[in-house]
């Protein structure tokens, strides 16, 4: 029984194998999906010009929000099948892959035909001036044909990794990513259709990712032995997935709405320029930061199975790891942004006003980047052990509670330099609560383990008692 199925190794293996077994394959996909925006971003900046980057970064909430919907199906889905894995309710693991890959696609379908019907209104509201919106529609108006494809892969991923098959979930994002770059250049150069090229190359390449998942869960190659009847959505599991994926959903869509404030704050106190050079700056933190969520990805299907199957010893060691792995690994990233930001920057952009001004403002965001893997392993955690309500209040702490009030009102005081300097205040502030709370949780997992184990040693001594 014990080797019957493959997830049980999230049970059994150590936890440093197996975090790197789970997370190696999730970091290396994630730096390659990161990657294609950074490219994107590079191609259109030397290709183009700064502002085809503002155009893009005018362009991104939208991608955030479809991000936002498949990380919201795929992190609550994938919580409810390490769950239940470990339970062994193989079944319900089952309906909830199908129930969690019906509703990303349904929700992707609805998405593209909003952003078709109010393209212009909302790029307006995105922060578009008059110089950038053309640039932002370009972009957008193709994008928005590959919304369903994008939403199906996000959530597929993150059912792929609940099952322990990381390197599927990395295949498949290799597979988007590496034909984003190869055709990047083709489509902007070779067909001289510039940023709408750069749209057409991320359609395409994603919907190679979707064929790949589609025929990774159709072939049996996936442990989820998904038939037609999962699919019909169960609302009792909706329920449950949307409920716990929502603190996945309010970050991202959090993120939208702060980009979308950014915008417009950036246009007030810097202008076009102030808003291509946070576009290079975002990119920059999503590549070097991606290696954490790929911790993260490898982490909270071991913090899930375990819970469910009352390993709480395991739980603890899972998170202790991780934040070692990840406070390293911010770290490395923060020392090289402080030292090598002209050479970053320059990659993007041959512009020396947009070089300068980024130099000095990436210097003030990355201040408490080193302590960022405490606040993202922790509300990782909340998420993988379905606790809906802590998880969602750490989902919220940084770009909600904090970040998004310090950006209204430091630049009322500091200008530019106070839309920079919120992001340090807001890393800070969330890390806070989120040490706070990781505590407190830590400490009831001991106590939840010590009585296991007694109740264990208990009913083992009352069978042996029986038996003589």
């Amino acid at each position: 029984m014990a080797a019957k199925y493959k997830d049980e190794i999230l049970g059994t293996m150590s936890i440093g194998k197996l975090l790197a077994k789970l997370s190696i394959p999730a970091m290396i996909g994630m730096i390659v999906n990161a990657l294609y925006n950074v490219v994107d971003t590079i191609y259109l900046g030397r290709g183009v010009g700064p502002l085809a980057i503002g155009g893009l970064t005018i362009a991104f909430p939208f991608q955030m929000i479809v991000m936002a919907i498949g990380m919201t199906i795929g992190v609550g889905a994938a919580s409810v099948i390490s769950r239940n894995l470990g339970s062994g309710d193989r079944d319900k693991a089952y309906h909830a892959a199908g129930t969690a890959l019906t509703v990303a696609v349904l929700l992707g379908v609805i998405m593209s035909i909003t952003g078709v019907l109010f393209l212009d209104p909302l790029l307006r509201l995105f922060g578009a001036s008059d110089t950038l919106l053309a640039y932002a529609r370009s972009y957008l108006s193709v994008i928005l044909f590959g919304v369903p494809l994008i939403s199906f892969s996000m959530a597929s991923n993150n059912i792929v990794r609940a099952e322990g098959k990381a390197m599927a979930a990395m295949i498949s994002m290799l597979i988007g990513t590496v034909m984003n770059i190869i055709l990047d250049p083709v489509f902007i150069f070779l067909f001289h259709m510039g940023i709408k090229g750069a749209a057409v190359a991320t359609v395409i390449s994603q919907g190679l990712s979707f064929l790949y998942l589609l025929f990774f869960f159709i072939t049996g190659k996936s442990s989820l032995k998904i038939k037609i009847g999962h699919l019909v959505p169960d609302f009792t599991l909706l329920k449950e997935i949307v409920l716990i994926g929502l603190p996945a959903f309010i970050r991202q869509a959090g993120g939208s709405v702060l980009a979308v404030i950014l915008n417009n704050v950036l246009l007030v106190y810097g202008g076009d320029l102030a808003i291509s050079s946070y576009g290079v700056i975002n990119k920059l933190l999503m590549f070097t930061l991606m290696p954490l969520f790929g911790i993260v990805q490898g982490f909270q299907p071991i913090a899930g199975y375990n819970y469910g199957a009352r390993k709480f010893d395991r739980v603890q060691q899972s998170i202790k790891v991780s934040i070692l792995i990840t406070t390293v690994m911010s770290t490395l990233s923060f020392l090289v942004m402080m030292l090598f930001p002209a050479f970053l920057i320059g990659l993007f952009t041959t512009d020396s006003t947009l070089i300068g001004l980024s130099v000095d403002a990436i210097r003030r965001v990355v201040i408490f980047i080193p302590l960022i893997g405490i606040q993202v392993v922790g509300a990782a955690f909340f998420q993988a052990v379905g606790k809906a309500l802590p998880s969602l209040i750490l989902g919220m702490t940084r770009q909600i509670l904090f970040l998004i009030p310090l950006v209204l009102i430091i630049p009322r005081f500091l200008g530019l330099n106070g839309v920079w300097l919120s992001f340090p205040g807001a890393d800070i502030g969330a890390v806070s609560v989120t040490l706070f709370w990781l505590l407190k949780e830590l400490k009831a997992l001991g106590i939840l383990h010590v009585e296991h184990l007694e109740k264990k040693e208990a009913l083992e001594a009352a069978m042996v008692k029986e038996d003589a």
